[in-house]
């Protein structure tokens, strides 16, 4: 009969570095895929006041600004009218369900924001949410 040999106790040790090795991994995924929604809302916009404004949920949403002057843009990228249309359906297209974040300067005229929010809807938006200032 063979006998075996006892494990000795003093060689058994918890491996850490692969450990740190996946933690560092999976910062770097979260950091690399985050989408970074700061950027998109440095366009220079004027937001208008309302009393009754909340600011929005956390769903993902696309970011469409319009400055003072009418131009419009996605994210923070200058865009013209078709070019945003054809961002929206592409958008709905590929990433459903589409559900955009207007930011309008106070003094953009009603029928842009109206052309706007009507562009969304035949891009088959779910909901469009305009954003205003607390005061």
């Amino acid at each position: 009969m063979q006998r075996r040999r006892g494990i000795d106790s003093s060689e058994v040790s918890f491996q850490i570095t692969p450990m740190i090795d996946m933690t560092f991994l999976l910062l770097i995924f979260f950091m690399v895929t985050t989408k970074l929604t700061d950027q998109q809302v440095n366009v220079p916009v004027k937001l208008p006041v309302a009393v009754s404004a909340v600011p929005p949920g956390k769903i993902e949403r696309d970011i469409v600004n319009i400055d003072g002057e009418g131009r419009y843009y996605i994210g923070d990228r200058p865009a013209s009218k078709a070019e945003l249309k054809v961002h929206l359906e592409e958008r709905f297209r590929d990433f459903p369900p589409l559900q955009v974040y207007l930011r309008a300067d106070e003094n953009t005229p009603g029928k842009t924001i109206r052309e706007v929010i009507k562009m969304a809807g035949e891009a088959g938006a779910l909901d469009v949410i305009v954003a205003t200032f607390q005061k």
